[in-house]
């Protein structure tokens, strides 16, 4: 099988490519030091397995895992960790086994035979049965394709998110992009970090500059770092106001 190694430690990558050189009829295609990078790898590569290590700097494992599952053919996942208290998150975000530091060979092997014995149909019931329970933490990235291309958006950058008729544009501080998610799903799991001010539109708090009134009588939100002006409801219209009262108070005091 093809396999991508994430870890942030050059040591425990190097142990593992050669437990898996010692057993033979793998092939490595390449590394990663942190989620992100394991996320692009993955993309960028196709393998069939990604042996990932939970704490990361950054992002973690456990989010890059919640990415790689989202994939069209998304490889298999394997966690291997020095820290047995992930266990429950780890099968959560989809993984098909579980290995404890430090990994003996014969331990690894069977992960990746049982691996190998999976069928697609297998996997992505597996993936199906472990869709990430309530508890599950906000991830840091938004992934988007771009031509071909996966980008990923760190979600404090982001000033807005608009939903349109089939996707949801993300406005960061350099580009927007579309993501195929729910408006209501986001604002669900990002919490008070984005402010609902129209059914089809969250901005986020901390770029929230001011209201104003437009030509049209309408009220619009003004958003730092984002040329584009969001229409404001009326319903949503009390709580912002008392919210922009609020900060512009508090810069004062």
């Amino acid at each position: 099988m093809k396999i991508v190694i994430a870890d942030d430690e050059a040591l425990a990558r190097r142990r593992l490519r050669a437990l898996i050189a010692e057993i033979g009829g793998h092939t490595v295609l390449g590394e990663a030091a942190d989620g992100r990078e394991a996320i692009l790898r993955a993309h960028e590569l196709a393998p069939d397995v990604v042996l990932l290590d939970i704490r990361m700097p950054g992002m973690d494992g456990l989010e890059a895992a919640r990415h790689v599952a989202a994939f069209e053919r998304p490889p298999a996942v394997i966690f291997t960790t020095a820290y047995g208290d992930h266990a429950l998150e780890a099968f959560e975000a989809h993984a098909v086994d579980y290995l404890l530091k430090p990994i003996r060979r014969e331990r690894l092997a069977a992960a990746l035979e049982r691996t190998r014995r999976l069928t697609r149909a297998q996997l992505d019931t597996l993936r199906a049965d472990g869709g990430g329970g309530a508890d599950t933490a906000a991830r840091t990235h938004l992934c988007a394709r771009v031509r071909g291309d996966l980008v990923l958006v760190a979600v404090e950058d982001i000033r807005y998110l608009q939903a349109g008729h089939k996707y949801v544009t993300v406005r960061g501080s350099v580009r927007e992009v579309l993501i195929e998610e729910s408006l209501t799903a986001l604002e669900r799991e990002f919490g008070e970090r984005f402010l609902r001010v129209h059914r089809n539109a969250l901005v986020a708090r901390a770029y929230l500059a001011g209201l104003e009134r437009g030509p049209d009588g309408h009220v619009y939100a003004r958003v730092r770092g984002a040329d584009t002006r969001l229409e404001v409801s009326r319903r949503h219209l009390p709580r912002l106001r008392r919210l922009v009262r609020l900060a512009a108070g508090a810069r004062l005091g």
